[in-house]
């Protein structure tokens, strides 16, 4: 590459936020490069959400088929069943791929400058001087990436950062991908493990325990908190662990793991009572999976004398800060965006962000993220998603409210289709009736939630998800039954 190449706007990153930032930036008329120092799609595409999909996705056909297959006529032996788990893992890598050419593609018909290679940012926009990015040869390594020899340096007005975030590791018992596993790792392991313990039950934790679990390994979830999914609503937390448990997960709530030793044949992890560290049991598992969050991801991405401000392993700007932000950090002309800037770790915040920091830069004015209206799911069988206010948090913040909640035990379409396992729970305000919060655990709950995400964007109240006639039979039909419930109206509760 040609030094000294000049750019408007330098993504750094080509996950969902960047790649879709780049890509809204050629559509302005922004002259625009793309420095990735892995695959096209970054760790979403390639090693998070699409991947997982994929392999949740095979878990749930065969657990439906060996679980439920008699009762709906299809009596399938599960010893005569095959699994071929090269095929499993397999056609989850090549969904990567072919995701991964279509974000080049989308780049190049964008006339994006696809730069591979690890960037270090020189200098920001200081003094009438543009950004300097260096861009550096680099390696196959996950959690770093490396930074080699030096490939060139190109300059541009601002520089976006959208770098996103990797797996925390306990500091005592880092991954080795052999016994203990971050969800990096999990994603290509080699067979099916007979035993394993999930450490965390957030979404990561618990879809990895769900798919290891359907297919007959021996799982048992560590969470420090008193309940799992401990973001979602009590409620929800307290129907997923009775409808997992029913599946064979086994649950230490409460609890903290204090080791892991790696011994033949797996490893021997003693975890110990959160609030009683003397109190402690120890747990036999071939593999250990250590799903305790992520951290931003900016190892050599900036020289130290740049000072871009930096708090609790994320990056700082001004998204949390400002009700108007450009997600400008502490550098002019350096921006960022996604899992680098915190919480919360979700692609389709990244991607809003990235189109929302790239639109101020390009002189529109769009309107800003509502982070209080973010959907979050899980992809387990069921589903959880959920949006807005907990019930938990409208208690703290002394919010007065009304819930109506359905069990899908009574709904048509899910007795249809044997998915009568979960409820939906919807918060309305008082005294006006605005859905401030939705709660789904159940079939298609990540389809769902679209539903209550936007009546919470337009600040719709009950009477309008009420007097909003809902298709027969759906699933979509228990969303209209629970807001009914919060004025005491529901007809098939």
């Amino acid at each position: 590459m040609a030094d000294s190449k000049h750019y408007d706007l330098i993504v750094i990153g080509s996950g969902p936020g960047g790649y879709v930032a780049a890509i809204r930036a050629g559509q302005l008329g922004l002259k625009t490069a793309c420095i990735e120092r892995g695959k096209l799609g970054g760790v979403c595409l390639n090693w998070g959400c699409i991947p997982t999909k994929a392999l949740l996705h095979n878990a749930e056909l065969y657990q439906e088929a060996i679980v439920h297959g008699a009762e709906w006529g299809i009596d399938i032996d599960p010893k005569h069943v095959n699994v071929d788990w090269d095929k499993v893992i397999g056609r989850s890598r090549k969904i990567t791929g072919t995701l991964n050419n279509g974000v080049g593609y989308l780049l190049k018909k964008n006339k994006i400058d696809h730069y591979e290679g690890h960037a270090k940012i020189l200098k920001g926009a200081t003094g009438g001087t543009p950004c300097e990015v260096e861009v550096l040869a680099a390696d196959d390594d996950y959690y770093h990436g490396g930074g080699g020899k030096s490939e060139g340096r190109i300059t541009a007005d601002r520089v976006l950062i959208a770098t996103g975030a990797a797996p925390r590791q306990l500091p005592f018992a880092p991954s080795d991908g052999k016994t203990i596993f971050t969800s990096y790792e999990m994603l290509t392991i080699d067979h099916c493990p007979k035993s394993m313990v999930a450490v965390g039950s957030g979404a990561i934790g618990m879809e990895f325990a769900y798919f290891m679990n359907a297919f007959g390994c021996d799982v048992t979830v560590v969470e420090m908190m008193d309940r799992i999914l401990p973001v979602e609503d009590d409620d929800v937390s307290k129907v997923a662990k009775k409808a997992f448990e029913k599946q064979g997960i086994k649950f230490k709530t409460g609890a903290t793991v204090k080791d892991i030793k790696t011994v033949k044949g797996g490893a021997k992890v003693t975890i110990a009572d959160a609030k009683d560290a003397s109190k402690t049991e120890e747990i036999d598992a071939e593999v250990v999976l250590v799903a305790i969050g992520v951290k931003g991801r900016f190892d050599g991405l900036f020289e130290e004398s740049l000072g871009i401000k930096v708090e609790r392993d994320h990056i700082v700007t001004d998204a949390k800060t400002s009700a108007d932000p450009t997600y400008q950090t502490s550098v002019a002309g350096i921006f960022a965006i996604g899992d680098i800037i915190g919480a919360p770790w979700l692609a389709h915040v990244s991607s809003e962000e990235g189109v929302l920091a790239v639109e101020r830069m390009a002189g529109h004015k769009p309107v800003a993220i509502d982070y209080d209206g973010i959907p979050g799911c899980t992809y387990t069988n069921p589903q959880i998603a959920s949006v807005g206010l907990t019930e938990r948090a409208c208690k703290e913040q002394g919010i007065k409210y009304k819930i109506g909640t359905y069990q899908l035990k009574a709904h048509g379409k899910a007795i249809a289709t044997g998915h009568t396992e979960g409820l939906v729970k919807v918060i309305t305000s008082e005294p006006y009736g605005e859905i401030i919060g939705a709660h789904i655990i159940g079939a298609d709950a990540s389809e769902l939630i679209a539903e209550m995400g936007l009546a919470k964007r337009l600040e719709a109240t009950a009477e309008d998800i009420i007097s909003t006639i809902h298709a027969h039979p759906t699933m979509a039909e228990s969303m209209h039954e629970a807001v009914l419930a919060t004025e005491g109206r529901a007809i098939h509760a």
